[in-house]
């Protein structure tokens, strides 16, 4: 017997060539192959007669070869045979394309199984290179239910199929993780009989079934991970904090808090307080304010003698944390530092040693905070801000720099709860549902290319009101392929041909680090009119004094991250406009769009967007931190993932660290699923 550890070389056919193509799939031993499961079904289990078949609808068929094929050649490269065949009800005629395998096969009143679609208009019927099979062969392409399998170029799914058929006869599946008593109860199929039923149904309940099973295991191995990290993080036991008293920070506030700002801070304060260490996320949507209550945890863990650390995801958003946390932080006596990798080598060493000397009480950074050249004197709060592009082990590795710190981390991006239950199954949660007084909802519009001049006369009006615009643009430079407005060319457009009065500036993510930071401050500073840009504004730039968003070719955007480009005006007190523009004709397309200019509630958007995306394109980037579900649909398998949640925490409680085979096989498990997820960060 082979192990699942095999590469897929030891598989006969399986050369250099054919695993490069595998490889294009991440598919790299025989578990990954048995773990690549069909993308569907095509249920060839029915036959019809031939005067039943209806058109561009494939169906299998059974039917006697009426004459011998022949064949024609009609220039180099192309061949074509044509062959007669009938049942009792009809006779249809065949043609093959470049098919020696036709001619060789096909005999003259022998009867065979075909598979395929007729075309015409019946006045004669055709089909078009069906598959066929002796009615003495194996079941192979036709009378089954065939698994259709995701590929790549030079991948056939008889390949594929081939080969998963292989790896199945030599090796065993994927060892049993779910115990009895969770199958029994939920109706789950054992992991033997699934891993064959996902490659080789019977019928289509059967692949129903196998489906249900895969389904259920990963949300299970996904739930049991995050409530085993809960669970272990519990166990972890702190001083508790004693001086809690935070008015002198609330006195240095040029504003009075919101209650919801209030209300988040008082639960920070219960678990910095209660002897073990906090792990919470503050969730909130664009511009509620969630920088104040992280500023307010990270004044309670220096008034207890602890320094804190807060990273954030760009050089821009790490910046701008730093210039309003250390105006804030002066006049209470706390130092604040900056650290990124843009920095110099000497400036970097320099603020090292503050932090290691425990001079630095606020560090704000990059990941340049993970280095291992970045010690802390005593990190007592690890703050992450933007969570969803941050990964646990990344977390994990910044926490690791003390001694069980507390963790807060912070998301402006609304995420569905269905979503949050996986992505944040290990963290409580704080949500921030109120905008600070004097917000007014940024007003939205959808239009398409002939309301141009409009657009820009409006652009022209803030100019004149002394405000400011973003044009975001969905590619960086033109394209062949694309036909949407690339942000080099429409900059220039903009300032050559359209606004040659006023100033335009550029930022892209193609830029370097220091021509990105400067580009943005000089528009902070109004050093610029309009600033036409790619999505890199979309998380956490604050100019209050721009007034318009202008987003061009917007259905080529996920719907949260619309929201969050919206979010970047609206935040001063003058009233706020942003503009969709897109040429897409679809309705559902359309009214995607739409939905968004009825609504600013970010967590109504977000549910839509998952629904309409799924959860892997959901931020508008794989690097999401999010596991690789292979089979698990999260806006489908809604009633699965709460029986698996329930599942799991019930094992959890009883039986999470026996030694049992399926403990010790949903361990490692559940390590292979979180180093997988982390591999997507790198």
């Amino acid at each position: 017997m082979a192990r699942l550890q095999d590469p897929v070389t030891i598989l006969k056919g399986v050369g250099p060539t054919m695993a490069k193509r595998f490889a294009q799939l991440n598919i790299f031993t025989l578990q990954d192959l048995i773990c690549h499961f069909p993308r569907g079904y095509e249920d060839r289990t029915h036959l019809v007669t031939i005067d039943k078949l209806e058109v561009d609808v494939p169906a299998c068929f059974k039917a006697v070869v009426m004459n011998t094929p022949r064949t024609a050649h009609i220039r180099k490269g192309l061949d074509i045979t044509r062959v007669q065949v009938a049942d009792h009800t009809a006779r249809l005629n065949l043609t093959f394309f470049n098919n020696k395998f036709a001619v060789e096969q096909l005999r003259y009143g022998e009867e065979y199984i075909f598979y395929g679609a007729v075309s015409g208009d019946f006045v004669g019927y055709s089909m078009t290179n069906p598959v066929f099979e002796a009615l003495s062969a194996q079941p192979i392409a036709t009378r089954r239910v065939l698994p259709i399998y995701p590929l790549t170029a030079g991948l056939s799914n008889a390949a594929v199929l081939k080969a998963v058929r292989q790896a199945l006869s030599i090796c065993d599946p994927p060892a049993e993780i779910l115990p009895e008593s969770v199958r029994r109860e939920y109706g789950i199929l054992a992991a033997d009989r699934a891993y064959y039923a996902i490659h080789e149904p019977q019928s289509m309940a059967e692949a129903e079934l196998a489906k249900k099973r895969l389904i259920f295991e990963e949300f299970f191995v996904f739930s049991a991970g995050l409530s085993l990290m809960r669970a272990q993080r519990a166990q972890k036991k702190t001083v508790p904090y004693k001086n809690l008293d935070l008015q002198p920070f609330y006195n240095s506030l040029p504003f009075t808090l919101t209650t919801a700002q209030q209300r988040a801070i008082d639960e920070i304060l219960a678990d910095l307080g209660s002897g073990a260490a906090m792990n919470r996320l503050v969730q909130g949507d664009v511009g509620s304010g969630k920088t104040m209550v992280a500023a307010a945890a990270a004044y309670a863990a220096v008034q207890n003698g602890h320094q804190a650390a807060m990273m954030a995801p760009t050089e821009i958003l790490a910046e701008q944390h730093y210039h309003s946390l250390s105006k804030l932080f002066a006049p209470l006596g706390v130092k604040v530092a900056l650290l990124t990798g843009s920095m110099t080598p000497k400036q970097k060493r320099e603020v090292r040693d503050a932090i290691a000397s425990g001079e630095v009480r606020l560090a704000v950074g990059t990941h340049a905070l993970l280095s291992e050249a970045t010690v802390f004197c005593k990190l007592g709060l690890v703050i992450t801000d933007e969570q969803h592009r941050f990964g646990v082990a990344q977390r994990a590795k910044l926490s690791s720099k003390g001694e069980d710190p507390h963790l807060l981390v912070m998301s402006a991006t609304p995420i569905p709860r269905t979503l949050a239950l996986l992505m944040y199954g290990d963290l409580e949660v704080s949500i921030i549902n109120e905008l600070p007084p004097g917000r007014q909802p940024v007003e939205t519009f959808l239009v398409n290319e002939s309301y141009r001049a409009r657009i820009n006369a409006f652009i022209r009006k803030q100019k004149e009101e002394n405000h400011q615009s973003f044009v975001v643009c969905p590619a960086v430079e033109e394209s062949e392929e694309l036909s949407v407005k690339a942000v080099t060319v429409w900059a220039e457009t903009l300032q050559q041909t359209v606004f040659p009065d006023l100033r335009i500036a550029l930022i892209h993510g193609q830029m370097k680090a220091a021509e990105k930071e400067e580009a943005m401050a000089s528009f902070a500073r109004g050093e610029a009119d309009v600033l036409v840009a790619t999505t890199v504004i979309e998380v956490g730039v604050d100019v209050p004094n721009a007034t318009l968003m202008v987003i061009e070719d917007a259905d080529r955007f996920g719907l949260s991250q619309l929201h969050q480009l919206r979010g970047r005006v609206g935040r001063g007190g003058a009233k706020s406009y942003c503009i969709l523009t897109s040429q897409n004709r679809n309705p559902d397309t359309l009214g995607r769009l739409k939905a968004l200019c009825k609504t600013t509630d970010g967590f109504r958007i977000a549910e839509e967007d998952l629904k309409l995306r799924g959860p892997g394109d959901f931020f508008g980037s794989r690097q999401s931190g999010l596991p690789t579900f292979r089979v698990a649909n999260l806006s489908m398998d809604l009633q699965t993932l709460k029986d698996a949640q329930n599942a799991s925490a019930k094992w959890i409680n009883t039986e999470g660290t026996a030694d049992t085979p399926e403990g010790i096989a949903l361990r490692a498990r559940i390590g292979e699923l979180f180093q997988r997820a982390e591999g997507t960060m790198n």
